[in-house]
């Protein structure tokens, strides 16, 4: 038996949930958890218990961390575009599993046409989203 701790947001990770799923299975009672402060704990053998699996933590070099930040500028898009763009790079950033979440954020210049997009987070996510932003923008 372990003594680690778990936060929800780790967990939500670890099983590739919403952070608001497992809160709700926290709150419902199905995921047993301490509260302390204002944050929930979950100790590694409830959440075995929960998951009727063996959990693993992913095992990262000490100290290594990449992340990127990208800006891309579109020119010559219209508004309907635009949001089309910002909701579905938004919610396809949200829905990923594991790993610190991706930041989008847009900005469009209806004077000039523009939209700038960036991206903050992991490599591999930020090349997802690349891809995804360019299949957008070819089809």
């Amino acid at each position: 038996m372990t003594d680690r701790l778990y936060s929800v947001e780790q967990v939500a990770e670890l099983l590739g949930l919403h952070v608001r799923t497992v809160r709700s299975y926290v709150r419902e009672g199905k995921l047993p958890a301490a509260r302390i402060g204002k944050q929930y704990r979950i100790t590694h053998e409830d959440l075995e218990t929960f998951t009727g699996l063996p959990i693993t933590t992913p095992h990262t070099a000490p100290g290594r961390h990449a992340e990127s930040s990208c800006i891309v500028e579109i020119d010559d898009i219209d508004r309907a575009t635009v949001d089309r763009i910002t909701t579905l790079l938004t919610a396809t950033a949200g829905t990923r599993g594991g790993g610190p979440r991706m930041r989008v954020e847009t900005s469009y210049d209806p004077a000039r046409h523009r939209l700038k997009v960036i991206l903050l987070g992991s490599l591999a996510d930020s090349s997802r989203l690349l891809d995804y932003l360019d299949g957008i923008l070819h089809s």
